[in-house]
Formats: C-alpha cells, sequence, structure tokens
C-alpha cells in the first residue's frame, strides 16, 4: 500500500461498522500535484480511505485470516465536496455483509458536518497461498505488518 489513509481508528464494531479519521496535511506529497493553486485530497484517495476503513473491519471481524484484502467493485460514488489541507474526514463505512471472500459496504466521509464522498462499494479478500503455496511466508509477514499497523491504528489493542 502506497498511501496510508487512516490516521486513527476511532470505533469498531466487528462485524458491523468501523469509524476512522485521516486529517490531510500539505507535506502530502500527491497535493502538489492536485491541483498546483487549488491543493485538494484527490477523489479517488477519498474513495481508497473508505475502502482502507472497510478492510480495517475485515480483517478484525475475520482475526486477520486473509493477507490481501482489495476493493473489487465501486458503486454510486458521489464526491459532494473538497477536502483541503487542514481538514480532517471522518470515514465510516457499515458492513452489509462480510462472508469468507467477499464482503459488501456502504460508507461516507464528513469533514465539518459536509458529506465529502459516499459509496457502496465491495472487497474481496484472499490468501496469495491458495494459487501458489509457496507464497505461504509472505502471507504470514503481510498478516503480521497488519496487525502491527492496526495496533498503531487503534484504541483497542
Amino acid at each position: 500500500m502506497k498511501f496510508i489513509l487512516i490516521d486513527k481508528i476511532v470505533s469498531l464494531e466487528e462485524g458491523r461498522r468501523l469509524t476512522a479519521v485521516k486529517s490531510v496535511s500539505l507535506a502530502e506529497e500527491y497535493l502538489g500535484d492536485h491541483f498546483p493553486t487549488f491543493p485538494v485530497l484527490p477523489g479517488v484517495l477519498l474513495l481508497e480511505g473508505l475502502v482502507e476503513a472497510a478492510g480495517w473491519l475485515v480483517r478484525k471481524t475475520e482475526n486477520f485470516a486473509h493477507s490481501m484484502v482489495l476493493l473489487q467493485e465501486a458503486r454510486n460514488v458521489k464526491y459532494r465536496s473538497f477536502l483541503p489541507p487542514g481538514a480532517q474526514i471522518r470515514y465510516e463505512v457499515e458492513a452489509r455483509k462480510i462472508e469468507e471472500k467477499v464482503s459488501r459496504f456502504t460508507g461516507c466521509g464528513v469533514a465539518d458536518g459536509e458529506t465529502i464522498v459516499e459509496a457502496r462499494f465491495g472487497l474481496r479478500h484472499f490468501n496469495l497461498s491458495e494459487r501458489n503455496p509457496a507464497l505461504a511466508p509472505l502471507d504470514a509477514q503481510v498478516v503480521g505488518h497488519m496487525k502491527s499497523r492496526y495496533k498503531l491504528l487503534s484504541l483497542q489493542s
């Protein structure tokens, strides 16, 4: 994951919902290009923030059973406003279903009481070793890394 778009998980109800926050800083490199005279968090990264939040909900609900949790589809994505440096967005995701290999969510991002982004989306989750058993050590390494990152992001240990 090149971008980390969640600063902190503020609440989690396993299998149901998660709330996380992200503070936008002018120091984030992509803001220099998007847009040079009007820097805002790119829309695709707003969506990625929702996906990351949902990914943490899947990982915690499944006790980190899968190394890979990826966006499968995004529907009805609506961008309602811009998110400039200095703002903080609160991502709220709710699970419609979490199954062994796929999950479905609704989510929104809110800043200063205003909805910035909302979407319905699906994730798929798997281990690399399902296709190539030789990759089992890599799965274990990724899961270990994600558990460590979760501890940093979460109020729960």
